[in-house]
């Protein structure tokens, strides 16, 4: 694959003496693996209501290889997937194939069951299994196969037995998916793709929900995958999944590539520079002998909510993170949610402000405390209101005159927060929230507590999903906060998150509290050997 660096000042390959015929500026091009397939994407444009939000994207997808497909929410990568998935048709451009029978093609467009016959399959970030069916039933969705107008139950479990054991997987394939883990229920997705003879599999942030062990287990899938020449499409915001995964990267910026080539040849303040036009920094911790915290605002003693977490001791103290650490199901969420009254502890003490815990949100809301939850869409975001709605709404008492809140006060909250936050939003504090890209929506939840002056923040896995951009954004906010005296609690299970962000770490396994680390001591390393490797 040809490298194209972002923002380096050097010609592109093809715009050199040697390139290939076939290379165009941008385009990612390299040896295919093991099978035939291929997908060349060229000059594909797309708009919708006269915005142009995909520029001439030129894209290879070979079979036997991983391509990494990176860029800010907001880049086009959703929208071009699609475009290759036959969901959206692009306004110019084509679309070249070669199948594993070696035999080409070029469309200008795919509808969805012309990308179904090309084996291209989709695997988005939200299930769409069926949770009340078995294993072998789902793996079957939407090609069950038949046997004189009836269902052959016999030939669906051999041929869900069958693609499991491609990937050595055991699964009960009586087993209704609703009960198995996130991990697992990925896996079913991923194998009623193979068993409808995928050649080009599209992971859509695959990792989010994951534990360390099921990402692995993932990424063994992946390589299997690849050894097998199927052609995968990964779209990641974990920039360490990519050097894990990877053969190939293409970033997407603003709609347009930004950089190419081998995975390898990129550095990760690179590939960040590509994906946000911008050098960004780490979030730097203050030195420890510039700053004092203050009082405990948060303690826990000997706190246990069964079989959630037991014996839990934790202390936040006004003007210092700490970042709960530990895998999904370690309890840290949990212990986060017992501060927002969402769990009552039943053994031991904690308080808050050095009073008894809220017995329910509202009341934590009233002593000062703000809460994100780790899924924004279902648990924190009025998806379907406006940002200016959404920032004010825990603040709603203090802003409204005889129990109603004018469009005006909403601007002006609106106001106070975007610019700190960098808040992007075309129509302002009107703009349905459900419009803005994740990174955005996280900012606008994260305002809504700026504006009510929470003085204790709780976040759970509070950039899951969300670019590297605003994820900077995000982190300077609540180093901003804390610089104010406010305590912060970020439970999550992304060690890089803890190593930029924490004051202290306090690191759990299977709902006990097993380590605490100072910031000096907080390092990748530390932390996962702590949490069990």
């Amino acid at each position: 694959m040809t490298r194209t660096p972002a923002a380096s000042g050097r010609p592109h390959p093809s715009q050199t003496p040697g390139a290939g015929a076939g290379e165009t500026a941008g385009a990612a091009v390299a040896t295919a693996g093991p099978a035939a397939f291929t997908l060349r994407a060229r000059g594909i444009v797309k708009s919708f209501g006269g915005t142009e939000v995909l520029h001439g994207i030129d894209v290879d997808i070979l079979g036997g290889r991983v391509l990494a497909l990176l860029g800010e929410n907001g880049a086009g990568k959703s929208t071009f997937v699609r475009v290759v998935a036959g969901a959206h048709a692009p306004d110019a451009g084509t679309l070249g194939f070669t199948g594993p029978d070696g035999a080409e093609e070029s469309v200008t467009a795919l509808d969805p069951l012309g990308a179904r016959r090309r084996g291209i399959r989709m695997i988005f970030q939200e299930l769409s299994d069926a949770p009340d069916l078995t294993v072998a039933e789902n793996i079957g969705l939407g090609h069950w196969p038949r046997r004189r107008g009836f269902v052959d139950w016999r030939a669906l479990r051999r041929r869900a037995r069958d693609v499991l054991d491609s990937m050595g997987v055991d699964l009960d394939l009586d087993a209704p998916v609703g009960t198995l883990r996130i991990g697992e229920r990925q896996i079913v997705e991923i194998a009623r793709a193979l068993s409808d003879d995928a050649t080009c599999l599209v992971l859509d942030e695959p990792t989010a929900a994951l534990s360390a062990e099921e990402v692995e287990r993932l990424f063994r899938f992946v390589r299997r995958l690849r050894a097998q020449g199927v052609a995968i499409v990964y779209i990641t915001h974990r920039l360490d999944e990519v050097a894990a995964i990877a053969d190939d990267v293409v970033v997407l910026r603003d709609g347009a590539v930004s950089a190419a080539g081998p995975a390898a040849e990129f550095h990760r303040s690179e590939l960040v520079t590509a994906m946000v036009g911008r050098d960004i920094g780490v979030v730097r911790r203050p030195d420890a002998a510039d700053t004092e915290p203050g009082a405990a605002v948060l303690e826990f003693r000997a706190a246990g909510s069964p079989p959630a977490y037991e014996n839990v001791d934790l202390t936040v103290r006004a003007g210092e993170i700490v970042c709960l650490y530990g895998k999904v199901g370690s309890g840290t969420a949990d212990v986060a949610d017992t501060v927002f009254g969402r769990r009552r502890p039943a053994a031991g003490s904690v308080h808050v402000f050095g009073r008894e815990p809220a017995k329910e949100p509202r009341q934590a809301i009233d002593q000062g405390v703000g809460y994100l939850a780790a899924d924004r869409q279902r648990e924190g975001a009025l998806i379907t209101r406006s940002i200016g709605e959404n920032l004010a709404a825990p603040s709603w008492p203090r802003l409204s005159r005889f129990g109603a809140i004018g469009a005006a006060r909403e601007q002006e909250a609106f106001e106070r927060w975007s610019s700190t936050l960098d808040i992007k939003a075309v129509g302002g504090a009107d703009q349905l929230l459900a419009t803005l890209s994740g990174g955005n929506q996280q900012k606008v939840l994260l305002a809504r507590w700026l504006e009510r002056g929470s003085k204790l923040l709780v976040l759970v896995e509070p950039t899951r999903g969300v670019d590297v951009g605003a994820r900077a954004d995000i982190y300077t906010a609540l180093r901003a906060m804390a610089a104010q005296g406010a305590a912060v609690l970020v439970a999550t299970s992304d060690y890089e998150e803890v190593v930029q962000l924490a004051d202290r770490a306090v690191v759990m396994i299977r709902g006990r509290v097993t380590r605490e680390l100072q910031a000096d001591q907080i390092t990748t390393e530390a932390l996962t050997d702590a949490a069990g490797g």
